[in-house]
């Protein structure tokens, strides 16, 4: 027996990991859920197609990885297709194009030199940026319901300061759902889901759809999914999970999500890809080998191959309040990082100015002002040593 362990300690390992894992799975409801929902409810896709679409590309990369590696909706493109009723085939014309784009860079090794220009100050510049992004998405999802939002936070937040902390996720979910279920108050959005839809088949887009997409819902989404979701994932996968390092390469995050978005986009899935704030939240509530990607991937399938009038019903209940406190969770691990507080100045310089920058120009300018600053650096540097 290990000295300092009780038996009893020893017997709950097994269930605290399982736990861990099983609510790490689904941490990253708050950035999944209110996407996807929209693509469905508003936009009238096949469930079928975008659940099945999540859960083989999660279970793949788990099966990959064997590390919590997240899978997500492609932000950008998500937001712009609802907000202005595009077509499925632009979906799916975007998701593709994404993926051809993702293997050029990764097999050419443009994406390789990209992460080597990356100083661990502009990494944490972009993650601080995106993470008070998503802490502002999830405030105004919890404003629907102030209170019960800003109560589910502050319990989750709480949380990981307790023994049992790996139950206060699907408690609050939980919670939120028996309470809507009830009728005590209105605090969800009101989003109609279709519970039967066209069955899942092969389709193309057409020349038009090909070109719009490329225009309208590629180039604004490039410069996040580079930065946030193939570099910023692949160096806080390799600071979590350094014994991993060799596999958890930007290369190989790019090469998953092209292959993902090129394969499944035909059969109705969404554009897809990882992302740092889902592996920041995850890892939060537990999640720390490939069963959590295992068990969201497998749920995803059973919901797509057994979609109904129930489970459309289920997935309403959770309250909006409560995903935007699961996202602002996700948010805050992401903006955090002790260089914050413990870096040099020079460094915190380089940290705030790429976040300013990404935040009122986009992540694009804020990458190239970080790389600008850091080739200064080292450069004056050279020069000082001569």
């Amino acid at each position: 027996m290990t000295a300092g362990k009780t038996p009893t300690q020893h017997s709950t390992q097994p269930l605290n990991r399982l736990l861990g894992e099983t609510s790490g799975a689904f941490a990253d409801l708050g950035t999944f859920l209110p996407l996807v929902l929209g693509l469905i409810a508003l936009n009238q896709f096949s469930p079928q197609g975008i659940f099945l679409g999540f859960g083989l590309f999660a279970i793949l990369s788990a099966l990959f990885y064997r590390r919590p590696i997240p899978v997500q909706p492609m932000k950008v493109i998500a937001a712009l297709v609802i907000a202005q009723g595009l077509t499925p085939g632009m979906l799916q014309a975007s998701a593709m194009l994404m993926g051809i784009i993702l293997l050029i860079l990764a097999f050419s090794g443009a994406i390789t030199w990209l992460a080597k220009q990356l100083s661990q100050a502009v990494s944490v510049g972009i993650q601080l940026a995106i993470g008070l992004q998503l802490m502002w998405m999830g405030a105004k999802m919890m404003s629907d319901f102030w209170l019960l939002g800003l109560g589910a936070f502050a319990l989750l937040f709480v949380s990981k300061f307790l023994p049992l902390r790996y139950l206060a996720m699907p408690l609050v979910i939980a919670a939120g759902m028996l309470w809507q279920a009830n009728g005590q108050t209105e605090i969800t959005s009101s989003l109609t889901i279709p519970a039967l839809s066209a069955s899942l088949h092969l389709a193309w887009p057409s020349l038009n759809e090909w070109s719009s997409a490329a225009i309208l819902l590629v180039l604004p989404q490039l410069a996040l999914t580079l930065t946030n979701a193939v570099i910023a994932t692949s160096a806080m996968a390799q600071e979590k999970f350094p014994e991993d390092a060799a596999k958890l390469t930007p290369k190989n995050l790019a090469i998953s999500s092209g292959l993902a978005n090129l394969s499944l986009a035909p059969f109705g899935a969404a554009a897809m890809c990882h992302g740092a704030g889902g592996l920041a939240v995850q890892y939060h509530f537990g999640a720390r080998t490939h069963l959590a990607p295992l068990i969201f991937g497998g749920t995803c399938v059973v919901i797509a191959l057994f979609w109904d009038s129930q489970i459309a019903w289920l997935l309403g209940l959770i309250p909006v309040a409560i995903l935007g406190s699961l996202l602002s969770i996700g948010g805050l691990q992401l903006a955090w990082s002790k260089r914050l507080i413990d870096g040099k100045p020079f460094c915190i310089f380089v940290i705030l100015a790429t976040a300013v920058t990404c935040l009122a120009v986009n992540a694009a300018a804020g990458l190239a002002v970080g790389i600008l600053l850091e080739q200064g650096r080292r450069t004056w540097a050279m020069l000082a040593m001569r």
